[in-house]
């Protein structure tokens, strides 16, 4: 299943499988084991992500930068309804797009042709920035930069079922949740539904 960092960071707002909201970003300790859990998505861009421990600066720059992807997020899934975990607080999406292009050019990369004797070429990007914690949430602003320009923009979704508040991208063409579980969730609950109105029909006046 494909992974993309923009949509792992939005997913740190997620169901706490109480009815609640969890947020893997409110403390450091959290932070910064969401981070080593991302190692190998991002060991492109910070090869030292595994080692990396986050303060309260970092937090915070993470969780601004989650603010400014949901928010274009939910725009991208307009006009559906966006995830109900943060829909009555967007961030404006003029300034999210101005702070997703201002995180990503704190790093200043080049790219690189690599191209070994009798191989395929390639191409990376060569970072000047010595700064691990820069360069990871520059790393994590192009690649929402990359998602939200790319084709998977157009599959996006906001899972609908009771409680979820994942955004996904839609892998095939009946697919309306994030992952099977929502899907049982929400088909006893349109079941259920469907059985309190034929039970309310049933006890009303004849």
């Amino acid at each position: 299943m494909e992974r993309w960092p923009a949509l792992e960071l939005a997913s740190t707002v997620r169901h706490d499988g109480d009815g609640g909201v969890a947020d893997d970003l409110a403390t450091v300790e959290g932070t910064t084991r969401w981070i080593h859990g991302q190692a190998e998505l991002l060991a492109g861009d910070v090869p030292d992500a595994g080692g990396l421990a986050a303060d309260d600066d970092l937090r915070r720059r993470l969780i601004e930068l989650r603010q400014a992807v949901r928010a274009l997020f939910a725009q991208a899934v307009s006009p559906a309804p966006p995830s109900p975990a943060d829909a009555h607080r967007l961030m404006p999406a003029g300034r999210a797009v101005s702070h997703l292009n201002a995180v990503a050019a704190r790093e200043p990369v080049t790219p690189q042709l690599l191209w070994p004797s009798g191989g395929v070429p390639d191409t990376r990007l060569l970072s000047a920035e010595n700064d691990p914690y820069v360069r990871l949430v520059a790393a994590l602003a192009r690649s929402a930069i990359d998602f939200l320009g790319g084709p998977q923009r157009e599959q996006l979704r906001s899972c609908t079922a009771p409680r979820c508040v994942r955004y996904f991208v839609k892998s095939h063409g009946r697919q309306e949740w994030c992952k099977p579980s929502c899907g049982n969730r929400a088909r006893a609950a349109r079941h259920y539904s469907r059985r309190r109105t034929a039970g309310d029909g049933a006890s009303g006046p004849s």
